[in-house]
């Protein structure tokens, strides 16, 4: 369980760290905590997976990457765990995660994020996976972006 502070914390964070040279200070004042409490507590936060982790995340399309494809590949059931971990690893997919098949018009159980600043690259990598699983794919696709629909997770409330 989250306790009151906690949950103020996440919500202070959840957005974002302060674009400062001190964030955690920033937030402990934000807050009325000390520093080092802010510290601990995100950190007892981690150990428990009440987050997952605390990083910078680029804004892709900024960056030139504006080919955006989610390769979706047909691997048995049996063996997505283990595919899925060897995809994910991979340093150029961002979100790889598995997804219910929806038999007959979608075979596709294993989903991983590839971008790149044309789609001729994309597709290259999608081959790089596809010579990564080898005889595990099935069959496979790559579903380009065509636009940003959603570019937030969880929210709390304090």
């Amino acid at each position: 369980m989250l306790d009151a502070t906690d949950r103020r914390l996440i919500a202070a964070t959840q957005g974002g760290l302060p674009l400062t040279r001190q964030p955690y200070r920033a937030l402990a004042e934000q807050l009325g905590l000390e520093e080092a409490d802010v510290l601990a507590r995100l950190q007892n936060l981690l150990d428990r997976g009440a987050i997952r982790r605390i990083g910078a995340i680029p804004n892709h399309y900024a960056l030139g990457l504006t080919a955006n494809g989610m390769s979706v590949w047909d691997i048995a059931d049996g063996d997505v765990a283990e595919v899925g971990a060897k995809v994910g690893a991979l340093e150029f997919v961002t979100h790889c995660y598995e997804r219910p098949r929806h038999l007959p018009l979608w075979p596709y159980n294993l989903f991983a994020m590839v971008h790149g600043r044309t789609r001729d690259e994309v597709r290259a990598k999608g081959a790089e996976i596809a010579e990564l699983i080898g005889s595990a794919s099935r069959g496979h696709d790559v579903l380009f972006s065509t636009r940003i629909l959603k570019k937030t997770g969880l929210r709390i409330a304090a």
